[in-house]
């Protein structure tokens, strides 16, 4: 069972939210949250899985409320809920400790899809998400494109082939199972690719998984 902290300052959204989490048996909602600072109270209390919080809430934002939990809580995943309007507050939430960007328009399946993944450990990105974030931090997206297979281009074959895993939001055990091989083997293969591509974490490591076209952005 995934256990779910949902944070909005709407109350609308959150029942939205919660109908769509409580529709499937392996996940319970287990707390609810108005705000960034009542959100990180309640991580403290009820300690579960994943974290879903809205970037802008009043008292402590959405970002501000990842750090802190990822502070206080690593074991406890972080996703964040964004509008297309807030490109701005993606950008700065990568590398502060959210493993998924997932739209509030965005269709139930992502995010019980993203739910599962972040439980399990691997980052999850809304492919129309992962599309504006990258539009969004390229001066255009010819030359991102070509920064990102420069970056990429010390990988070996299989680590190109994990990292393309990786960016559509596998967990090394499901990458492990993908690939036929261990799971240690995975994480060996994740640690080099980060140290190559200098990216603080598989969030990041997805993103340049998109911009250097390993990973399908229409999902």
């Amino acid at each position: 069972m995934i256990r779910v902290l949902l944070a909005d300052d709407e109350a609308m959204v959150r029942a939205g939210v919660s109908a769509i989490l409580a529709a499937d048996d392996g996940i319970e909602v287990v707390g609810e949250a108005g705000d960034g600072r009542a959100a990180v109270d309640q991580v403290m209390l009820t300690r579960p899985d994943v974290a879903l919080l809205d970037i802008r809430m009043p008292r402590m934002d959405g970002l501000a409320a990842a750090a802190e939990i990822r502070r206080v809580r690593p074991e406890t995943g972080v996703i964040m809920l964004t509008t297309f309007g807030e490109d701005d507050y993606i950008a700065r939430a990568l590398g502060d400790g959210a493993g998924g960007f997932l739209l509030k328009s965005g269709d139930p399946r992502e995010l019980l899809a993203g739910v599962r993944a972040v439980a399990d450990g691997a980052a999850y990105l809304s492919p129309k998400v992962a599309h504006r974030v990258i539009a969004h931090m390229s001066g255009g997206q010819l030359s991102r494109q070509a920064a990102a297979r420069a970056r990429i281009e010390g990988l070996t074959d299989r680590e190109r082939e994990v990292l393309a895993l990786l960016g559509s939001g596998l967990s090394n055990a499901a990458i492990a199972a993908t690939l036929y091989v261990v799971e240690g083997t995975v994480k060996a293969y994740v640690s080099s690719i980060l140290a190559h591509l200098g990216a603080r974490n598989r969030v990041q490591a997805a993103i340049l998984a998109y911009e250097a076209g390993l990973v399908n952005r229409d999902g």
